[in-house]
């Protein structure tokens, strides 16, 4: 059996990679493919078999999937262009004879009104016009995508956002690779759609208390209207049209789109998810050594 992960050379995918040599799969059956392929130089080193890849070039696509049962379709990070690029990897996998794609997509995706899911929605119906056997999983927020802020949180004492009460169902990013990683190891997954998310849903003011108890300095959340939070992301230093669309997922939040109770993220791990405590507490140590 032979295994292709697109996305090798972002975070994810090279999680997903690591998940499945850790798995037992030999390193020979797993294909690594991005487009920066350098930084997987070591998983080459280790018998990975290493392609290239760029979502707008059909022609990687179709010579990275030669000869491949599954391919994990890692959901590209070009907002706006995704859906054409995600069309090209369909296609490649289906004229290789692909037997099964897993696509990364969005929790709650038919549902969701969130502009970022509207490409993953997309893509989740080019999968079901293809004839491709796929399998999804939609994945929610990365705890990641709030520990990653925690130097800047601690330095200004506030978590901003928009999101105001509503609970958002994060995991950490390798609990989403682990369990990628369990589902192209089994059989008789054409069809299944899961829904993954972390065991404990956590408010934003939830977050910022955690952070204040591993730094041990105080840090409030505050909500703001959609447009005061973009301008935040801003001058962060992010573009416009990515802080808007972030800030809109705040929303999204708001109305408990990012809610999983699913409870699939833990069955496939065959663990609880990672808490949100121990991500921030790790944060923080990373952070005071630093």
């Amino acid at each position: 059996m032979t295994i292709v992960i697109t996305g090798a050379t972002g975070q994810l995918g090279r999680l997903v990679v690591e998940a499945l040599l850790e798995s037992g799969l030999p390193a020979e059956q797993v294909v690594a493919a991005g487009r920066t392929v350098d930084r997987i130089a070591d998983l080459g080193e280790r018998g990975v078999q290493i392609r290239g890849i760029d979502y707008s070039q059909p022609e990687s696509l179709r010579q990275a999937f030669a000869g491949a049962d599954k391919v994990l379709l890692v959901s590209g990070s070009e907002v706006g262009q995704r859906v054409e690029q995600h069309r090209n990897a369909i296609n490649a996998a289906k004229e290789a004879g692909v037997g099964l794609i897993g696509y990364t997509s969005i929790a709650n995706a038919d549902t969701t009104t969130m502009q970022l899911a509207a490409e993953h929605l997309a893509t989740e119906e080019i999968l079901r016009d293809s004839g491709v056997p796929f399998v999804l999983l939609r994945n929610g927020w990365y705890l990641e995508n709030y520990t990653g802020q925690l130097p800047a949180q601690v330095q200004h004492g506030a978590v901003f956002g928009s999101a105001r009460d509503g609970r958002v169902s994060a995991a950490a990013r390798a609990d989403y690779a682990a369990a990628a990683a369990a589902v192209l190891l089994r059989d008789d997954q054409a069809g299944k759609v899961y829904e993954l998310g972390g065991d404990d849903a956590f408010t934003l003011s939830e977050l910022a208390g955690e952070i204040s108890a591993a730094s041990g300095k105080p840090v409030t959340y505050t909500d703001l209207p959609a447009e005061k939070y973009t301008q935040v992301l801003v001058d962060a230093g992010l573009p416009e049209p990515y802080a808007a669309i972030l800030a809109d997922s705040d929303l999204g939040i708001a109305r408990g789109d990012l809610l999983v109770t699913s409870g699939d993220l833990s069955a496939l791990l065959g663990r609880p998810t990672t808490p949100l405590r121990d991500a921030v507490q790790a944060a923080a140590v990373t952070l005071q050594a630093s």
